[in-house]
């Protein structure tokens, strides 16, 4: 596509979503290199991000530019008013996923390892890794230590139960549960980094870590979680997910899963997101979910505080963009600009509430005297 027919389709299409090319406003888009028009025009979605990456186009409010091309439902619209693959293929670019035990440790490696000094000066205190909880909450320390809580009533915890954690992280969870609930957690990790803060994290608690994929598991718990792990499993291992999970869990257990949702059912991700950001990684749609589980739960529960990922993912850019210059000798200015588009723009997809966040609290035979949902 020539230079001048990609800058006019792309001057049209965001027009509909109130963004102007080289325009004065926040969510503007502003282009240093005139060759983005095409490369954005051939490459999609992928190339959209990469020449953000290289420094072709400039945006100051890149959440505000993502969730006024989703509140507008961009990419709903040119299903009908567009036959051109050029902005289509930006907004749908997609990577099938379907990952297998081979590839179990590939997301610990090349995301969960990139150092625990970025993250620790990314994240609250605790280092959690996932959705805050914003109900009471002014800040991200109080809206995370919400969250463990929150999860630890819904789970109903009593002290002595055995507890575990499937996709523990830094261990935020295992070390708040054990401390407060008096618990004994078992937590289980694909990153190598992330296995030996833990370990030192939590020494002198009833905790163990271990750095094991989820299909690895073995014993029987009186509660399981997994916090943000799910969006690693991919549509043909969840029905596994769930019969391994329900194999481990007592008979009067509870089994709670916090996982980021999407509102289709789908079996692939951004190609930008998978080459950069989380490989082998796809959300669930409820759809999916509730397949996967039927017949082998009661579902008890099911809160949805998508919102608050917008909060949160605002708070961890604030903490990364203070903090550069901590980091930027250990990390290049690519490296700051595609850490900022996927923080940024999933904040507005979270905004515009194209992606949600799910609690579902499972049973195994439906608790007799009802579930008191907790909030």
């Amino acid at each position: 596509m020539k230079e001048k027919t990609a800058k006019k389709v792309m001057e049209k299409y965001l027009l509909l979503s109130d963004i102007e090319i080289n325009g004065e406003r926040p969510w503007d888009l502003q282009v240093n290199n005139p060759a983005a028009f095409d490369r954005i025009a051939s490459g999609g979605s992928l190339a959209m991000g990469e020449s953000y990456m290289d420094g072709w186009w400039d945006c100051d409010a890149l959440d505000q530019f993502f969730e006024k091309i989703f509140e507008n439902k961009l990419d709903q619209k040119l299903k009908t008013k567009s036959r051109k693959p050029f902005w289509t293929s930006f907004i749908k670019a997609r990577k099938i996923v379907s990952p297998d035990k081979s590839k179990a440790y590939e997301i610990g490696e090349r995301h969960y390892d990139k150092g625990n000094k970025l993250f620790t000066l990314m994240l609250d205190k605790r280092l959690n890794y996932s959705c805050g909880y914003w109900e009471k909450a002014s800040t991200l320390d109080e809206a995370q230590e919400a969250k463990l809580d929150l999860v630890c009533r819904k789970l109903d915890l009593k002290p002595g139960m055995k507890v575990l954690d499937i996709g523990c992280g830094w261990g935020a969870f295992v070390k708040y549960a054990a401390e407060e609930y008096g618990v004994s957690v078992e937590g289980i990790t694909v990153s190598k980094q992330q296995q030996v803060f833990a370990e030192k994290l939590c020494q002198g608690l009833d905790v163990k870590i271990e750095l094991k994929d989820y299909r690895e598991i073995s014993g029987k718990f009186d509660r399981i979680v997994s916090i943000g792990m799910f969006e690693h499993v991919g549509y043909k291992n969840y029905r596994k997910f769930m019969e391994l999970t329900k194999r481990c869990l007592t008979e009067d257990g509870l089994f709670l899963l916090h996982t980021i949702g999407r509102n289709d059912s789908g079996k692939s991700t951004d190609s930008w997101i998978a080459k950069y950001i989380f490989p082998n990684s796809m959300l669930p749609s409820a759809g999916q979910i509730t397949t996967a589980s039927e017949g082998l739960f009661i579902m008890e529960d099911w809160h949805n505080f998508g919102q608050y990922y917008d909060n949160t993912l605002m708070a961890w850019y604030d903490n990364f963009s203070r903090n550069w210059h901590f980091l930027k000798e250990e990390y290049d200015e690519r490296f700051f600009r595609m850490w900022r588009y996927y923080l940024l723009s999933c904040a507005g997809i979270f905004r515009a509430r194209i992606k949600q966040l799910w609690q579902i609290v499972f049973s195994k035979n439906g608790l007799k005297w009802g579930y008191r949902c907790q909030r």
